[in-house]
């Protein structure tokens, strides 16, 4: 069996989708029938490290719009046909109808979150939606908003939750020198990582510090640590200092991958109580640390905590409701990596792909005889 898959980033970038596409990538190269995975990212801003067997890794694709296309064109003339065809955002949907000519099988649309939230304003993206054979959202949430407004059938549907890789992460003491670099020993931490794009301003963020002035007066040692960098950094910078809490906000920036774990161990709690995240694959890696998490009620990121099951869940809207979720998710033990969080392993994730590939992929392996 041969795959392409048309995809925004992955291998050589940072973000939940990129660590999706990863993942699905290895997933799709493990499959025991496949002899061959051909990706092709429209960005790549890093170098892509190591990768899977059996994986193709074309870059010809970066640069533009207009460059992706052709090349995507191109990869489908010199190399196809395929047996699948992945397509990893909505937004690349012409792309795969323009090598869909080469695919003698079917093509699977994966779905994220707010961009399948609602019909998208271009016609031509929604029509192409309802054609494809298969729609993979990674939350049940996802999943039921796309079928609401696309009218593909339920059927058609599948979800795969997103996953961490627990060998990378585990439960252990706050680094002594981070903590001395960001002005953090002996306070109590709670902390966020997330993009600060001034896109996406769901995160919960502003909420946290909306919530952190009530939360200093009975927690006199209390500081909000943000990892993350974007265009709406600034305008979140000037509204720490307008709530007097200058001296209790770190905002760190990005950071490196190979960090994360050990930030992580900094927190008390990793608190996210955003109103449009798609997923959230923070919070299973910080539960993954041992570090209770708050997320939220009304996105995606419910499902990441089981529907409260391995986190405290909030409403972000209702008066009160950060601040109260903050203490309760201080108030949990920190350390063990809650039980269930192996329902999210990369070995789960690869047996949930394979299941969607065989389901649209007749075998080819002979039938023993009798």
């Amino acid at each position: 069996m041969r795959i392409l898959v048309l995809l925004t980033d992955g291998f050589g970038s940072q973000g939940g989708i990129a660590k999706f596409n990863r993942d699905l990538l290895g997933a799709l190269c493990a499959h025991p029938e496949v002899t061959e995975v051909v990706a092709l990212p429209r960005l790549l801003p890093e170098a892509p490290g190591p990768l899977p067997p059996r994986l193709r890794h074309l870059t010809n694709g970066t640069g533009g719009k207009l460059k992706f296309l052709l090349a995507a064109a191109g990869t489908a003339i010199r190399q196809g046909p395929f047996d699948l065809l992945v397509c990893s955002h909505l937004n690349l949907l012409p792309a795969a109808a323009l090598v869909r000519w080469r695919v003698r099988g079917p093509v699977i649309l994966n779905l994220y979150g707010v961009e399948a939230w609602q019909a998208p304003a271009s016609r031509l993206h929604g029509r192409l939606a309802r054609r494809v054979e298969a729609a993979v959202a990674i939350t049940e949430l996802t999943q039921q908003r796309f079928l609401g407004w696309s009218g593909v059938a339920a059927a058609r549907s599948h979800v795969l939750p997103c996953a961490v890789e627990l060998s990378s992460y585990g439960p252990g003491p706050a680094p002594a020198q981070l903590a001395r670099q960001y002005g953090l020993a002996g306070r109590t931490v709670i902390m966020t990582l997330a993009r600060l794009s001034a896109d996406e301003r769901y995160k919960g963020v502003d909420e946290v510090l909306e919530a952190m002035p009530q939360l200093a007066r009975e927690i006199p040692n209390l500081s909000y640590l943000i990892c993350g960098d974007g265009t709406d950094r600034e305008r979140l910078e000037v509204k720490a200092a307008q709530l007097g809490l200058r001296d209790r906000v770190v905002f760190a920036g990005r950071i490196p991958e190979e960090t994360k774990a050990d930030h992580y161990r900094l927190a008390n709690a990793f608190v996210m109580p955003g109103w449009g995240e798609g997923f959230g694959i923070v919070y299973l890696e910080a539960l993954a640390c041992g570090i209770p998490v708050l997320a939220s009620a009304v996105d995606g990121s419910r499902e990441a905590v089981r529907n409260g099951e391995l986190g405290v869940l909030v409403d972000p809207r209702a008066p009160g409701a950060v601040a109260e979720g903050i203490r309760k998710t201080l108030a949990r033990e920190r350390g063990p990596v809650p039980a269930g969080l192996d329902y999210f392993s990369i070995e789960n994730f690869t047996r949930r792909t394979h299941g969607i590939v065989n389901r649209l992929v007749p075998s080819r392996r002979p039938k023993a005889k009798c």
